[in-house]
């Protein structure tokens, strides 16, 4: 949809007039490229975020409410390879989602396949959550996206770039998961799962603005599923942060 676009505005370097002549509301100082095209891929972006949310709760809701799917998954020894299948089956996605997201329509049915693992494997996880503590998650995350994505907006509008998030976003993820990994060998209760539930909170509500960022001023219009992978992966990851936070606190 957007291939023939990108050639014609930002390359092409005729953005500017194409701005000026149309009047369309910038999404930074300075910017080169044609506002309603950047403004229609990221309208697309959101949308195509919003669908991958929706099937994550339908399919998650069904594994919660369907007992007989949990109950399959932890009593069986089919189940619980079927359940190490979809934990690892993301990670298999990803690589080809990788190197064809600008393919279309294959890079749509790799965003689908990979939407699926993720949310059978959010519905297991909340499948062993008490109610409260999901819905404390679910409404804290949703304030959470939408706050940080509106401030990110609106500082981008005023001249930020937060692209100097990216190496310390890095880092910091790299120790979360260290953390990870010894909190698995070596338990330490649920103080530490409270402080690998906040930590991971504060990092991915980081990435949320980094991604953010790049959408308004850096993602190419072919790399719009790209792009909602990345969204899509903050807000899931800030939700099961949220969920080990509250988890360990109830």
């Amino acid at each position: 949809m957007f291939g023939y676009q990108k050639g014609l505005d930002v390359e092409a370097g005729t953005s500017g007039g194409a701005a000026a002549t149309t009047g369309a509301r910038q999404l930074y100082p300075g910017m080169q490229e044609s506002p309603e095209l950047r403004w229609a891929l990221i309208r697309k972006i959101y949308v195509i975020l919003s669908l991958q949310l929706l099937l994550t709760a339908v399919v998650a809701a069904v594994v919660v409410k369907v007992r007989a799917i949990p109950h399959f998954f932890t009593t069986t020894n089919a189940g619980l390879g079927l359940y190490i299948f979809l934990i690892i089956l993301p990670f298999i996605v990803l690589c080809p989602l990788y190197f064809y997201h600008e393919k279309h329509p294959v890079n749509l049915i790799l965003l689908g396949l990979f939407t699926v693992a993720i949310s059978f494997s959010v519905g297991l996880t909340c499948a062993f959550t008490s109610g409260k503590v999901i819905l404390e998650s679910a409404i804290l995350t949703t304030v959470v996206v939408l706050s940080l994505t509106a401030y990110t907006f609106w500082a981008v509008n005023r001249g930020k770039d937060f692209s100097f998030l990216g190496p310390f976003l890095f880092a910091s993820l790299i120790v979360l998961l260290v953390f990870a990994l010894i909190q698995i060998l070596f338990p330490l209760g649920k103080l530490s799962q409270m402080i690998y539930g906040g930590l991971a909170s504060l990092i991915f509500s980081g990435y949320i603005i980094y991604d953010t960022n790049n959408i308004i001023r850096r993602f190419t219009y072919d790399q719009y599923v790209w792009a909602a992978v990345s969204l899509y992966l903050d807000v899931i990851n800030l939700f099961l942060s949220l969920m080990t936070l509250f988890r360990a606190a109830d």
